[in-house]
């Protein structure tokens, strides 16, 4: 089942009742009423707890109950926050996900060193090949070094092809934007890389806790700062599926403003068709068959994840 991915960018209050995200919107202008005064709000949408998966909270006047936060982590719902910039600085998760969590973080834990350098030799393989398509997608040619790069990824990456295959990528993935460079502070389209992969991290890890592994522990990243660093492992291959929906977005409409409507598009991100083993499936449900083969790969019934791809 797919879950929804809820957008707030104005001031509400959002509560639990029933088994149901009550979203109720203040009845006068201006500054936040007092949230004890129930008559300053009017109901205006009930959405089942239990359909949701992600929720992004995009204005400084939201405000949330805590039987809410607690049935969202309850059912393992990832809850985003906005800075004043719009742009994604937040994320809540819940501590359990799965009933033999202790099992699979031990399985996790224990992964040998050359498991990760395969595991992570795969991760790049599979990125490098889903860059190559998109760059077909984009400029209508085929770009065989990408392929042989992506072929030549050894244990570990030693030889740094994710280096080399992004360097080139990046500058040929936007023919209209030949000066493009890509950076977390740089400029324009990267603000809506940026919110893309915001919510494809969320997606990512929302899925591994669902499966019992530890986000925080990666199979090659291992910032001592970053409490996503598996999260960040296991979306690369699926980011040039984010740069699609942005080369998209770039040609249907103008500007590169992060307005409601690009970010309307981005949101349906979760529902981004993929190839997964031969059959296409949404993004979300992509992703929690990758997790799940995670598993299985550190405990050892698997060698090799399910990554997806685009052809």
């Amino acid at each position: 089942m797919i879950k929804k991915t809820l957008y707030f960018g104005n001031p509400a209050y959002l509560s639990y009742r029933l088994k149901q995200l009550v979203i109720k919107k203040p009845d006068i202008k201006g500054d936040m009423p007092d949230f004890g005064i129930p008559d300053a709000f009017t109901v205006i949408k009930t959405v089942p707890v239990e359909d949701i998966g992600v929720i992004i909270l995009d204005h400084p006047h939201i405000t949330l109950s805590q039987a809410l936060m607690s049935a969202l982590l309850d059912n393992n719902c990832a809850v985003i926050t906005c800075d004043s910039r719009h742009m994604p600085v937040g994320l809540f998760l819940p501590l359990t996900g799965n009933s033999i969590q202790n099992e699979r973080f031990r399985n996790q834990l224990d992964a040998s060193l050359p498991l990760r350098k395969q595991l992570w030799q795969q991760t790049v393989e599979c990125k490098i090949k889903n860059q190559a398509s998109l760059l077909y997608y984009s400029t209508g040619k085929r770009h065989n070094n990408m392929s042989v790069w992506a072929e030549s990824v050894k244990s570990g990456d030693t030889g740094n092809m994710e280096a080399r295959a992004a360097a080139y990528y990046w500058k040929t993935v936007l023919p209209e934007n030949p000066g493009f460079i890509r950076g977390q502070n740089e400029d324009a389209p990267n603000n809506l890389l940026n919110y893309g992969y915001a919510i494809l991290r969320a997606i990512v890890a929302r899925s591994l806790v669902g499966s019992g592994l530890l986000p925080t522990i990666g199979i090659h990243h291992h910032n001592r700062y970053n409490a996503y660093c598996l999260a960040d492992d296991v979306m690369e291959p699926y980011r040039p599926f984010v740069d699609k929906v942005v080369i998209d977005l770039l040609k249907q409409e103008s500007g590169t403003e992060l307005d409601t409507k690009k970010k309307q598009r981005l949101l349906s991100i979760p529902t981004e068709d993929v190839l997964m083993d031969g059959t296409r499936r949404p993004l979300m449900i992509a992703v929690s068959q990758t997790t799940s083969s995670l598993v299985k790969c550190f405990s050892g019934e698997l060698r090799k994840v399910s990554y997806p791809s685009f052809e």
